[in-house]
């Protein structure tokens, strides 16, 4: 069975607090992800003081630009060293995306086994040439992208020691939360098809409908924003998930990945196969039925279990003569028949 790789995006939802950061790693480390992201970035080399909000960041935080609200979220050197620590201790592992090229480097030397690039810095060549140096497995975002551009990184990523079985790439829409009409999930397959990499999906939906169906289409890596209260102040709260439906997602997704786990042949499961007599049907006698009558099409009735003449067989049971006295509901048998 392939199991599928997800990402719980924490990103700034720690709202620029350890003790915050920490209970979200309690929560994914609870709710059985592989790993609980974070972001990496300093608000000068990430944005100019001129950079306004998005819509949904304007919606959530208030007023002011990108810088002020990003300084916040910074996390510190030893916040990562910390956080890293504690991942370890409660068995889940750290993972965090980098939102330059010092913060690459930065991660790189804390030896990131993923190197996750952000749909915002798909077209940063800087960027994607520095990822391409250090030889490690890339997840790739694709929100905003078009096919073109994704090739561009590809191309840029492959082009040093990066591998292309190195790479996955997900699909991705960076409105937070996604309206359900422009997920168009079937672009993750037309991805698939056009650079033959591995694929997922990268979330930000309400609810967790869209990443279960994404693993049923042969996703292998889901990354979802999650947080500890929707409510709480700051930019991606909302369109996270909350722990218990975390929980819920995560036991959908390993579902999934057992019912598509199977050969594809078509043949009964051991765990049906008891069930075949019982829900099937057998040859039965309509009415009594005495030695030395032939039996004709009204004489019989197609009754459970299935553990006598198949009823496929009923074309070739007309004609034939009954051996001795039969009642109603008898259970033909061959035994039966001359």
């Amino acid at each position: 069975m392939n199991k599928t790789l997800i990402i719980a995006e924490a990103g700034v939802n720690h709202n620029g607090n350890i003790k915050t950061a920490k209970q979200l790693i309690d929560v994914a480390a609870e709710a059985g992800v592989d790993f609980v992201k974070f972001q990496t970035f300093k608000a000068e080399t990430l944005v100019s003081g001129k950079a306004k909000k998005a819509a949904y960041q304007e919606d959530t935080t208030g007023g002011g630009g990108q810088f002020e609200m990003l300084k916040k979220l910074e996390l510190s050197d030893k916040d990562h060293l910390e956080l890293m620590a504690y991942c370890k201790q409660q068995g889940i592992e750290f993972l965090s995306s980098a939102f330059d090229v010092a913060s690459l480097h930065y991660l790189h030397h804390l030896g990131m086994s993923y190197f996750k690039i952000p749909s915002g810095e798909i077209t940063n060549l800087p960027y994607l040439k520095t990822i391409a140096s250090f030889g490690k497995p890339v997840i790739l975002s694709t929100g905003m992208a078009t096919l073109s551009e994704i090739e561009a990184a590809l191309n840029i990523l492959t082009s040093d020691k990066v591998e292309k079985d190195q790479i996955t790439i997900l699909h991705c829409n960076t409105e937070y939360p996604t309206p359900m009409k422009d997920v168009n999930l079937m672009a993750m397959l037309t991805i698939k098809e056009a650079f033959k990499v591995n694929i997922g999906y990268s979330d930000h939906t309400l609810g967790i409908e869209v990443p279960i169906a994404a693993v049923a289409l042969g996703a292998v890596v889901i990354e979802k924003h999650f947080t500890l209260d929707r409510n709480l102040p700051g930019p991606d709260h909302r369109a996270s998930l909350e722990p218990n439906d975390l929980k819920a997602m995560v036991s959908a997704i390993r579902n999934i990945e057992l019912a598509t786990s199977g050969n594809g042949m078509k043949v009964p499961s051991k765990s049906e196969l008891q069930n075949k007599p019982i829900v099937r049907k057998s040859i039965h006698l309509r009415h009594d039925m005495t030695e030395g009558q032939r039996i004709e099409d009204k004489d019989l009735i197609a009754l459970r279990p299935g553990t006598g003449i198949s009823t496929m067989d009923w074309e070739s049971i007309l004609g034939k003569t009954i051996k001795n006295n039969l009642p109603k509901g008898h259970l033909l048998a061959w035994s039966d028949l001359l």
